[in-house]
C-alpha cells in the first residue's frame, strides 16, 4: 500500500508515539485475545474479536457499553503489511462482501506502526466516505476515545 494522505474534510487522525515496541503495538491489533484487552475504551469492554489476518479476512468485534448493550461490528481486512499496516474497513464483510452499515457509518481504518527509537510512532486514521459520516465519528468521541483505546494498549503492550 502507498502511504495514505489524510484528507482533513473526510478523515480523523490519531498520532503519538508511544514508549513500547512497534512488534508490541502490532501484536496487540492482530492478536484477539489481546485486543479484547484494550480496544474499547473504558468503561465499554470488547467481549468478542475475531480476525483473519489476510486481506479479504475477517476483522470483528463486540463493544458491551457500560449498560450492557452489546454492538457487534463486522468488518473486511483489507491491506495486511506484517508489523507496519493494518487496514480494515467495515463497509465490507469477509471476502470483500459490501454490507449494510445499519445506523451508523462505513469507514475504514489505517493502522500506521514506525519505529521511533526505543518507541513506536502510531498513526490511526479513520477514512469516511463525507463530512456527516466524519462529524458523526467526531462527535462520538474518536479522538477520546480512540486515545484512551491507545494508552489501553499500551498498558496490555507492557505487562507482555
Amino acid at each position: 500500500m502507498t502511504t495514505y494522505t489524510p484528507n482533513p474534510e473526510l478523515d480523523l487522525v490519531l498520532e503519538r508515539t508511544v514508549d513500547v515496541a512497534p512488534e508490541l503495538v502490532w501484536k496487540a491489533w492482530t492478536t484477539p485475545e489481546l485486543l479484547k484487552q484494550w480496544f474499547a475504551p473504558r468503561p465499554w469492554t470488547t467481549t468478542a474479536c475475531e480476525i483473519d489476518l489476510q486481506p479479504g479476512g475477517r476483522f470483528d468485534t463486540t463493544m458491551r457499553s457500560p449498560e450492557g448493550d452489546v454492538y457487534p461490528s463486522s468488518g473486511c481486512i483489507l491491506v495486511v503489511e506484517e508489523g507496519s499496516r493494518l487496514v480494515f474497513t467495515s463497509g465490507l464483510g469477509p471476502g470483500f462482501r459490501p454490507v449494510i452499515v445499519e445506523g451508523g457509518f462505513p469507514f475504514t481504518a489505517v493502522i500506521s506502526i514506525e519505529p521511533d527509537g526505543t518507541g513506536t510512532k502510531y498513526t490511526a486514521t479513520a477514512i469516511h466516505a463525507d463530512a456527516a459520516a466524519k462529524k458523526s465519528h467526531e462527535d462520538m468521541g474518536f479522538i477520546d476515545g480512540w486515545g484512551m483505546a491507545l494508552d489501553q494498549l499500551v498498558e496490555v503492550a507492557k505487562s507482555l
